[in-house]
């Protein structure tokens, strides 16, 4: 059986008397679209949060490609090929396109300015490069920071709410892109709403309750699963 890019085991984090997440183990292959979704409040952000050491987890493992990266900081689990989006855009918006994606990197500048303008060439942005990003679009916002992540040419990319707010012609530009990085041998987790979204992207999905992991599957199992159902309308 070959090393999963990402590997939890029954992680928890509480906040006070409340339970964030529960006991979720999660298991992620190479070269595969996973969707993490739930009700609002079921822990898919804190999740994320506590993979990429933006919260201490307070139980469990957290693997990538074999190596326990629970307890490292951020910038240290970044280091280790994980990349991420937030919900809320943070981009510079005083500074280029270029420049966003010029001021994550380290070393030879000629290179990553090479890269730089490939990956806005990748989601159709080459033409705004000098372009203030403050003055972009939200959805063009969104893929700026989505190739941000790129930049560093991570291994697992987690995607939280790429769909939302996003015109049609930007979001099916973004949905290339990303089966275009599963096909590179990447692997992606998405938090998503939109669950045409999901459900025409994603290879297997995870649905979480109250921070607890209620369904794995499937997406055409889990859109029949009574648990989700009951989850998302209360039935």
């Amino acid at each position: 059986m070959t090393t999963p890019v990402l590997e939890i085991e029954r992680l928890r984090k509480r906040f006070g008397g409340v339970i964030a997440v529960d006991d979720v183990s999660l298991r992620l292959e190479a070269g595969r679209i996973y969707g993490l979704i739930g009700p609002n409040g079921s822990g898919k952000t804190t999740l994320f949060n506590c993979i990429t050491g933006v919260e201490r987890r307070d139980g469990g493992r957290v693997r990538v490609s074999g190596e326990r990266v629970d307890g490292l900081r951020p910038w240290e689990i970044a280091q280790k090929g994980v990349g991420r989006t937030f919900q809320v855009i943070r981009v510079f918006p005083e500074l280029s396109a270029l420049e966003n994606l010029l001021v994550v990197t380290r070393g030879h500048l000629g290179g990553a300015r090479t890269r730089a303008l490939e990956l806005l060439r990748f989601v159709k942005l080459e033409g705004l490069r000098d372009e203030y990003a403050g003055n972009l679009s939200y959805g063009q916002q969104k893929l700026l920071e989505f190739v941000r992540v790129l930049m560093r040419d991570p291994t697992l990319i987690l995607l939280d709410e790429p769909a939302a707010g996003v015109n049609r012609t930007l979001l099916n530009d973004l949905l290339d892109a990303v089966r275009q990085l599963r096909d590179r041998g990447k692997t992606i987790l998405l938090v998503e709403h939109d669950m045409k979204v999901v459900m025409g992207l994603c290879e297997t999905v995870f649905v979480l309750d109250h921070g607890e992991k209620i369904a794995e599957g499937a997406p055409g199992i889990i859109q029949t699963d009574e648990r989700v159902i009951e989850a998302y309308f209360g039935r």
